[in-house]
């Protein structure tokens, strides 16, 4: 037992939270854990100096039961012991029950009762988002009465400020949800802070619109950055970073970019973008959608001349990706056993991108998916190639 790690990890501040975030020093120690165990090429340095493990565990599926809660408190941590140390979910994911089963495992993990080897605040990436309605524990019978006690009544929402019916990205609507996944976590700081899919809010309003209410949450986000709150903020999207220009919920990264500016000046926060990058949509390094200076670029190309980290999600499409590869596609992808070790070694593979997110909840799983460490990632180029074989016609 490391007992320096044992009494770093578990300080707290006020109202019980865990203290500290995510630090170069942290995440490389982490890294140094690993060593000889897995393939160097497993962590990667992110602008800004973490390092991030090239899997990550995402959250997103399941039921908001008590047997998912264990199922993915033990995922987390033995994906962290596996040599996962980059964990993602959002505040509505299984009606924030995974954000309190992260926390419960970081608790494990942090030397709150748990057995075997702790870790540090300072060494585990945990970045949550926020945007959408998220119910409190499960569905209520009656979401409209629920809505108007849980965030009519105090001031949280009003129901002008909602669009499509679920999502809301208002200062005082983020900042309440910033809260709430704190004490979900268990965490003073959250090392990322995405705004989740805000092309949500262009099914409803002028461009125009869209730009002040980004400029006007951004400026929220780097004030909880400056209180502490979160390390850094970004966007997590779907569909905007990905499609064409001229498609009308179609995301600019030079836009996002000059928001961030306009809210915190040169020296903004916005630092991390996620978006999916699987062997079915591949938009992201092969689709010259973003604008860099005077040229038209990809995606991860504009992001990486920003000196962004992006995290890729969706990396097996919940399945559905590697349930279509053929036999022979092991042909092209050597030293893996399984399609979905093929599948993520594509995408961690992929230039620009610095971690391949992958929903866990089995133990299985994550033996399975971490064992994707022991072996070097394959050439950017030939990353590339694959996903432009296996892209699937636009619609």
């Amino acid at each position: 037992m490391n007992t320096a790690n044992v009494q770093e990890g578990a300080a707290r501040g006020p109202g019980g939270l865990r203290q500290g975030r995510a630090t170069p020093h942290g995440t490389a120690r982490y890294a140094s854990r690993f060593a000889g165990s897995v393939h160097a090429g497993h962590f990667r340095a992110a602008p800004g100096g973490l390092i991030l493990s090239s899997i990550g565990i995402g959250t997103y599926l399941g039921e908001p039961d008590d047997a998912d809660d264990r199922l993915y408190r033990d995922a987390v941590v033995a994906a962290v012991r596996s040599g996962c140390n980059v964990i993602d979910t959002a505040v509505n994911y299984r009606c924030q029950r995974s954000e309190r089963s992260i926390g419960q495992a970081l608790s494990e993990l942090m030397g709150a009762g748990g057995e075997g080897e702790f870790f540090s605040r300072e060494e585990v990436v945990v970045a949550t988002k926020g945007g959408f309605i998220p119910f409190d524990g499960g569905f209520p019978a009656r979401p409209a009465e629920w809505f108007r006690s849980a965030l009519l009544a105090p001031g949280i929402a009003s129901p002008q400020d909602v669009v499509a019916d679920c999502h809301i990205m208002t200062p005082r609507y983020l900042d309440a949800q910033i809260e709430w996944s704190r004490r979900n976590l268990g965490l003073e700081t959250l090392d990322i802070y995405y705004l989740h899919n805000p092309e949500t809010q262009l099914q409803e309003v002028r461009r125009d619109e869209f730009l002040v209410r980004l400029r006007a949450a951004f400026e929220l986000l780097e004030q909880k950055v400056a209180a502490g709150a979160i390390g850094v903020y970004g966007v997590a999207t779907w569909d905007g970073l990905r499609l064409p220009p001229d498609h009308p919920g179609h995301l600019s990264l030079r836009e996002l970019l000059g928001a961030a500016e306009q809210a915190g000046g040169r020296s903004h926060h916005f630092k991390a973008i996620q978006l999916p990058v699987n062997l079915a949509m591949g938009e992201a390094s092969l689709d010259a959608n973003q604008m860099s200076g005077a040229r038209r670029v990809s995606l991860l190309e504009a992001a990486s001349e920003a000196g962004l980290t992006v995290m890729a999600s969706g990396s097996l499409l919940q399945g559905q990706v590697i349930s279509a590869l053929p036999p022979s596609f092991g042909d092209h992808v050597q030293g893996l056993r399984t399609s979905a070790q093929r599948g993520l070694q594509v995408v961690r593979s992929v230039p620009g991108v610095a971690c391949a997110l992958v929903g866990m909840k089995q133990l299985d799983h994550v033996r399975e998916n971490l064992g994707v460490a022991a072996i070097p990632p394959m050439a950017g180029e030939e990353a590339r190639r694959l996903l432009q074989a296996c892209r699937s016609p636009r619609r």
